[in-house]
């Protein structure tokens, strides 16, 4: 069972010599607009496994010279494959690190002898407890420390890696505003390991760790830039989409102290390894015809026409021979022999994609529409990876489906439970605590002893403790209760609402257990039961918690397991992707966009707003400081715009759609 099917998506083929150039010369052309030797693979797997095997052969190096190999480690996420594949090699006896010594690029600050989410503990459990190295040869910066003594310290942290000769190998990835450690934007090049206050961008990012914004430290104690950039070899490592503008500034942009990460240009000996979604805008990747001839795709063809729209402020329609020649797109018009003739072809595209009719208009010509007309009505199911995806994402085209009299469930796939606050919780006790006393005289006993206990632990309750099951059951409840008010204001019914708790959620913690053939037998069964005819998931694959990807997994693995059982209603689905939450399809990726007027996007803040836990309360709203109603409708106005822009009809909003091929 392959429970991975979603990293097999590919929207926009990139040919393997545009990421991947087989000779110098080919490089240096493709490369022309980065000042960073970057190394781009279509898989993350594939990258962190070229940055172990390089790190493999430098400590095998340095053993056989029969020295030390010093290694600056930083402990974020996109590391984590990177020490997988070290610590495989070391399972598997291909690599020792018993010559290793180990710096840790940063440590949180002020912490405690109880603080449970330390930089170094983290490093420990993601990679050096599962391989040989000395832990006398382990050194860190210390956040227990006084404030007066800081200073000091990073001083002699300095000169403790310099008493091993400095750092040979340079591990570290990239925040969303530059950061490298944790030298935020304003940090110079020439500052060293020191104590910062950590900013609201890399406060939101550290909460991955600490599970609340609220209990991450205030400070970091960090290597400098400086510090970094006296490493011998750096490998900066990024992964998915979310990194994608912030890895164009710092491959392709201007060297400055607003993006700590552009100093990397300085040094003679940095690679950048990134995946193809952390790539997407760089040049090379988003803009080909700029470094080389291209092969001309409809989806390729489309993206130029809508770059050149953006760069000249005119209309698909009203682009000229001259705006084509211009600007770098010359072939298009030896391949179409005029810009009115690629004008019409991709304004006729573009305008296909935009219906009324997500499932289908009855009795009329489907040609050239994205939905077919028959059957219907459709059977259709949305899944939603979180209780109120459904309704972020395409609230107001999953309301139109209900209106035009589709078959509409509506699968929520996880309880959502770790997304609560505690003071949820505390509020709700109130209430059935209060409702007991005042119609039962408290002679419910149960409700009595669990107010007090739930009562007793939220009160004891410290920073990285886990919830009791009956605290994350009743946050499930929670949003059980959101989630249903929300289906009947959009004319759902209820026995049409379906609950299914994958398990893999359910580990207390933001780090989700590994999804099962289990999870997946879930889905298979609502699919069987429904057999429908529509199927909406996720394709914002890239949110930061993870569990977009592994829900839409779990229904990828469910259809995949019905085709190869010969599944007659297959034969009749088709599946479409939605985004929203998280980010929005990039226009020639659309292949259906459902229009939505002020009052039916109105309708649509209404369904996000009756989810009440995850307004301003919520404890993961992301990297994104907007509400998810607020990101809802930029987006959708955006998509809207853009569509206008064009001198296409012009909407309040829209909600963007791809099909998943099954």
């Amino acid at each position: 069972m392959n429970l991975n099917l979603s990293s097999e998506i590919v929207l926009t083929k990139i040919p393997v010599e545009i990421y991947r150039p087989k000779t110098a010369i080919d490089r240096s052309e493709l490369t022309r607009y980065e000042k960073i030797h970057t190394n781009i693979f279509a898989q993350e797997e594939e990258g962190a496994k070229h940055v172990a095997e390089n790190i493999a052969a430098i400590i095998k190096s340095k053993q056989k010279e029969g020295k030390f190999c010093v290694l600056g480690l930083g402990t974020g996420l996109s590391l984590t494959p990177i020490f997988k594949e070290l610590i495989s090699m070391y399972e598997a006896k291909q690599l020792s690190f018993h010559n290793v010594v180990v710096f840790n690029a940063y440590e949180y600050f002020p912490l405690t002898s109880k603080s449970q989410n330390s930089s170094i503990s983290q490093l420990c459990t993601r990679f050096l407890d599962h391989v040989d190295i000395d832990k006398k040869n382990i050194f860190t910066l210390d956040g227990s420390i006084s404030q007066d003594d800081v200073q000091n310290h990073c001083r002699l942290y300095e000169e403790r890696i310099n008493t091993f000769g400095g750092i040979d190998v340079m591990l570290i990835g990239i925040g969303r505003s530059g950061n490298i450690a944790c030298n935020v934007p304003g940090s110079t090049v020439t500052s060293n390991s020191r104590i910062i206050l950590v900013d609201n961008v890399l406060r939101q990012e550290m909460t991955l760790s600490f599970g609340t914004n609220e209990q991450v430290p205030p400070c970091s104690i960090t290597m400098g830039v400086a510090t970094l950039l006296k490493a011998k070899k750096i490998f900066l490592a990024a992964w998915s989409e979310e990194k994608a503008e912030v890895i164009e500034k710092t491959v392709e942009g201007v060297i400055t102290d607003a993006l700590p990460a552009s100093f990397l240009q300085t040094h003679n000996n940095v690679e950048v390894v990134i995946d193809l979604p952390a790539a997407s805008r760089l040049t090379r990747i988003v803009h080909p015809w700029l470094v080389k001839s291209c092969q001309w795709t409809d989806k390729l063809v489309r993206s130029a026409l809508v770059w050149l729209c953006q760069l000249t402020g005119k209309p698909i329609l009203k682009l000229t021979n001259k705006d084509y020649n211009d600007h770098g797109l010359s072939e298009l018009l030896a391949l179409y022999g005029s810009a009115y003739n690629a004008n019409i072809k991709i304004f006729n595209d573009l305008q296909h994609t935009i219906t009324g009719w997500p499932g289908g208009k009855p009795n009329a010509d489907d040609t050239y529409r994205p939905e077919r007309a028959k059957p219907f009505p459709k059977r259709v199911i949305v899944f939603s990876p979180h209780p109120d995806d459904d309704v972020i994402s395409m609230g107001g085209t999953l309301r139109r489906l209900v209106q035009q009299g589709h078959d509409l469930h509506v699968a929520y796939e996880t309880s959502g439970n770790i997304a609560v606050g505690d003071e949820e919780v505390t509020r709700f006790m109130h209430f059935i605590n209060g409702f007991n006393q005042i119609f039962d005289g408290e002679k419910d006993k149960v409700i009595k002893q669990k107010y007090s206990e739930i009562k007793k632990f939220l009160a004891n309750k410290k920073d990285g403790d886990i919830d009791t099951l009956d605290v994350r059951t009743i946050k499930g409840l929670i949003r059980r209760g959101e989630a249903r008010t929300a289906c009947t204001y959009n004319g759902v019914p209820l026995d049409h609402v379906h609950f299914l708790d994958l398990p893999f959620y359910e580990s207390g913690k933001i780090e989700k257990l590994p999804m099962t053939e289990k999870d997946v037998e879930i889905v298979r069964q609502l699919l069987q039961e429904v057999k429908p005819h529509q199927i909406y998931v996720a394709g914002d694959l890239a949110d930061p918690h993870g569990t977009h990807k592994k829900c839409t997994d779990a229904v990828l693995a469910a259809l995949e397991l019905e085709k190869e059982d010969g599944a007659e209603w297959l034969k009749e689905c088709r599946v479409w992707m939605y985004r929203g939450a998280w980010a929005e399809w990039e226009i020639e990726n659309i292949e259906m966009c459902v229009p939505m007027s002020p009052e039916e996007l109105r309708a649509k803040r209404n369904s996000i707003l009756k989810h009440q836990s995850q307004m301003e309360s919520a404890p993961f709203l992301g990297n994104d400081e907007r509400l998810f109603w607020q990101r809802s409708e930029d987006r959708n106005h955006a998509t809207a715009a853009l569509y206008d822009s064009l001198g296409l009809a012009c909407y309040e909003a829209m909600e963007a759609f791809v099909e998943y091929k099954v």
